[in-house]
């Protein structure tokens, strides 16, 4: 159930309504926009009346919610969620940000020059696998904890923030000293204890849509993390497996608009795993811009034919630079903005 308070309804009537809620079974979950506060029911009580919500002193309309994923469907934040990191930036809002570099961790020096290209071409995020889930056993893992303190310090000495993927629940305490942002991969999207114990880090969380998920498996993946209480939350389409075998995977575009329907959580596109194919990679990010998703999570490697996973789908440093202005010049036509770079580069 939600229910939607008055504009400027009191603290004690708000109370009230919370009171009730939890009365009758619910667990209640509340956010406050710049007027109005939603208070969202999730559980099932035996029985309940809508109508006697919908006639409580500062409501202005309660009503069921049919769909599974409560917290998740825009009604729990008609607004929109906007994830706010702590040197500013923000996903979800005008600004449309880039997350870039290489698929994996390799060496100290290889980061810190990533770092700097990356910001040198404008984005705000570095990424990075420091534990690399791989198809293969005998394929490059990543280099773990390291890993991590290599990219904390290569993005502290260029502004970047870092996101990088969360494979299991051990992982998450080492990894909240050096990062700013979890990423769940395509293979955990199911990983349903990994997303409850999300929900109780307060640290933002980019989940990405499994292979072969549909919209609403990807949603219900997120109100896992969202009803444990952890708000900062962001989805990114990254291509599902289809018949077609050109391209690595099939970027579900239109995915992104109807996210952007059905979810106050902002979307991002990833059209390095979209099509695995380096030459694709622009044209696929530029149509993402274009159907409204709010960032980009992109591979760039110094030098890609050397790179020890996923060069076939890293872009050249030179490649993001000029993929970068494209988008500064489309942005505008969908009402958009790239982000600025976040810091002075120290070359």
């Amino acid at each position: 159930m939600i229910v939607a308070m008055q504009d400027h309804s009191t603290d004690e009537q708000i109370q009230n309504v919370i009171e009730r809620m939890v009365e009758l079974g619910f667990n209640v979950h509340r956010t406050t926009g710049a007027v109005q506060t939603i208070l969202a029911g999730v559980g099932t009580p035996a029985h309940f009346e809508v109508t006697e919500f919908q006639v409580l002193p500062g409501v202005h309309q309660a009503y069921r919610i049919s769909s599974q994923y409560k917290l998740a469907g825009r009604g729990f934040r008609p607004e929109g969620t906007r994830v706010t990191f702590p040197n500013g930036v923000v996903v979800g809002g005008e600004e449309i940000v880039i997350m870039a570099g290489p698929c994996s961790v390799e060496s100290r020096d290889q980061i810190r020059l990533s770092a700097q290209q990356v910001a040198t071409a404008g984005a705000q995020f570095l990424r990075g696998g420091a534990f690399k889930p791989r198809s293969s056993p005998y394929s490059f893992q990543g280099m773990g904890v390291e890993g991590l303190k290599i990219m904390r310090e290569a993005a502290d000495e260029f502004g970047l923030l870092v996101i990088t993927e969360v494979m299991e629940i051990s992982q998450i305490e080492p990894m909240l000293e050096y990062i700013d942002c979890f990423q769940v991969g395509a293979r955990n999207m199911q990983n349903f204890n990994l997303l409850r114990e999300l929900g109780h880090v307060r640290k933002p969380v980019l989940l990405k849509r499994g292979i072969a998920a549909t919209i609403e498996e990807v949603l219900l993946s997120a109100e896992y993390i969202l009803s444990g209480g952890n708000y900062e939350l962001m989805l990114c389409e990254r291509g599902i497996r289809t018949f077609e075998t050109y391209t690595r995977n099939t970027m579900d575009i239109s995915a992104i608009p109807v996210l952007k329907k059905l979810t106050h959580l902002p979307v991002l596109g990833d059209p390095s795993h979209g099509v695995g194919k380096r030459d694709l990679v622009p044209p696929m990010a530029l149509a993402a811009v274009a159907a409204g998703a709010d960032g980009l999570l992109m591979e760039m490697h110094p030098n890609p034919d050397k790179a020890m996973s996923d060069g076939a789908q890293s872009l050249f440093p030179e490649q993001l630079v000029q993929l970068v202005e494209k988008l500064r010049r489309l942005a505008p036509i969908v009402d958009r903005t790239i982000a600025p770079a976040v810091s002075q580069i120290h070359a």
